[in-house]
């Protein structure tokens, strides 16, 4: 059973447990898919509200230099991201950051570039916004399904076509715009341990689509960010994510999120750090099967295992828990990834 130890527990005591909101948006429009999408008007009062209510926006760069340093951030810290390169980026939600002064991080993948999609930026447009306070980094060369192995790929083949895609891109990007941050946003938030394995050997750090607070107790290679569109795009949800607290994860086993040989209930076992957090408290929820409580198995330790079978495609377990000390409440996202019971991928 692969275990994840995050940080040694005496580092831990000393380091504040203050968390970075990482935010991720796609589409900033009225015309775009909703499910990806906030209107104008939507993000300008979410940006008005990080102003009003005196929060710290800060390059997501800064944020990883952090963590990895052990550095201390304020509370109230918040970096702001955006995956694709969608033209209306460069339109419409750069000029309200720029008003603001917000920095935030684009990922962009190099191939819809290349070829001129009409909805993505340019070069030329992605250039002038890394002049003007974008940092532009690295979403996969052609946003692929970085877990899925081509037909009669081996797995070294497998992993020696990503190193090479990962690398080719953020070359392109550095060779474009100067920039090489290293940081890699997961296409469709998908990963494994084995290309989690590989980024670190080759220093990037990465970040997914599972919901939380980053912080001293997330892994460099699965920083969780609050993706912010659809039914999650209103101003009220986002105001509870923004306090949103660092779960303090000491262990979690399993940690790889991809789903093999028919195990489609996987069990969960988390040690957390109880020193703010009440074991009454904590509250896991199951994507599509609703709320669930876990079981304890000593005083640090719980069990989550989700009734039905994950369906194939992407799934997660949610947890979350109320500070003793503090407002807000600890969140923690473990993201699945299964395919169909005959081995092949869900279409997206």
């Amino acid at each position: 059973m692969v275990k994840r130890v995050l940080l040694a527990l005496i580092g831990l005591m000393t380091f504040s447990a203050h968390a970075v909101v990482i935010l991720q948006y796609h589409h900033v429009s009225e015309t775009t898919p909703a499910a990806t999408s906030v209107t104008p008007a939507q993000f300008r009062e979410q940006m008005q509200f990080l102003a009003d209510d005196g929060f710290k926006v800060i390059p997501l760069s800064q944020v990883v230099e952090a963590i990895k340093q052990k550095q201390d951030l304020p509370a109230k810290t918040v970096a702001i991201t955006f995956d694709d390169g969608y033209r209306s980026i460069a339109t419409t939600a750069h000029p309200i950051l720029k008003e603001f002064g917000f920095p935030y991080t684009l990922f962009v993948a190099i191939e819809p570039i290349k070829q001129k999609f009409t909805e993505m930026m340019t070069w030329d447009e992605l250039i002038t916004l890394s002049k003007e306070g974008a940092d532009i980094a690295n979403h996969s060369w052609a946003h692929e399904h970085l877990i899925r192995a081509l037909e009669n790929e081996s797995q070294a083949q497998w992993l020696t076509r990503i190193k090479a895609n990962i690398l080719d891109t953020e070359k392109a990007i550095a060779d474009a715009t100067g920039h090489n941050f290293k940081m890699l946003a997961y296409p469709y938030g998908e990963y494994n341990q084995a290309l989690q394995d590989m980024l670190t050997e080759n220093g990037f750090v990465a970040l997914g689509q599972q919901s939380g607070a980053a912080g001293p107790y997330s892994p460099l290679t699965a920083l969780p960010r609050f993706p912010v569109a659809g039914q999650y795009a209103d101003l009220k949800s986002l105001k509870a994510k923004l306090y949103s607290l660092n779960m303090p994860v000491i262990a979690q086993s399993p940690s790889d999120p991809e789903l093999k040989g028919g195990h489609w209930r996987p069990e969960l076992k988390v040690t957390l750090d109880m020193s703010d957090i009440s074991a009454k408290q904590v509250m896991c929820y199951i994507q599509g099967q609703g709320s669930k409580q876990p079981t304890w198995l000593s005083e640090t330790e719980f069990s989550v295992q989700a009734d039905l079978a994950l369906p194939a495609g992407r799934s997660r377990y949610n947890c979350t828990a109320p500070s003793k000390a503090r407002n807000g409440y600890y969140w923690f996202s473990q993201p699945w990834v299964r395919p169909k019971d005959d081995g092949s991928w869900v279409r997206e």
